[in-house]
């Protein structure tokens, strides 16, 4: 997997400070994304074992709320993996921390068990695993710039009860 961006303090993308990591690539293309150079899987640097310590290390700071994962895609069907392993280290290191994750697709209809988006024992645990889910794509017809963490109206955010919910249900 690639990363286009890592920011060791983001206050955007999540609540609190956090560390946010920009995942590269992305298929759903939504016009008007703000991340449009992170849609080629290829951009970026190559995520490895350093990047990792750095933001699992910067996470550990006291001002830091948690970590957000957003792209690109992170639910891209080759990004999950990465992804994955990423969430066990910094869920094993800081449960009291929190997880965020962004994703153009929608809970509901892509990531669930069965559905286009769902890689068997994988995208389970990462569901799991997250606190906040901001899901659906950025419709620029619906932009909104007075929303918290999301860009248009149709974006849900989605709390671990709501997540559970639908991995459940």
């Amino acid at each position: 997997m690639n990363y286009a961006n890592i920011k060791f303090i983001d206050t955007a993308d999540g609540e609190g400070v956090r560390v946010s990591l920009f995942v590269s690539g992305c298929e759903i293309h939504c016009e008007g994304c703000f991340n449009k150079i992170a849609w080629d899987f290829n951009y970026g640097k190559e995520f490895t074992e350093i990047e990792e310590n750095e933001i699992l290390e910067a996470c550990g700071k006291k001002y830091i709320a948690g970590l957000t994962i957003l792209g690109g895609e992170p639910f891209s069907i080759q990004n999950q993996p990465t992804v994955l392993k990423l969430i066990q280290h910094f869920k094993e290191k800081y449960p009291e921390k929190t997880l965020w994750m962004y994703t153009g697709y929608v809970l509901n209809k892509d990531l669930l068990k069965g559905q286009r988006k769902h890689v068997e024992g994988v995208t389970g645990l990462i569901l799991d695993s997250i606190d906040t889910l901001v899901d659906g794509p950025f419709i620029l017809a619906e932009r909104n710039l007075s929303l918290k963490f999301r860009g248009s109206n149709n974006q849900r955010i989605l709390d671990k009860e709501t997540i559970k919910g639908y991995l459940n249900g």
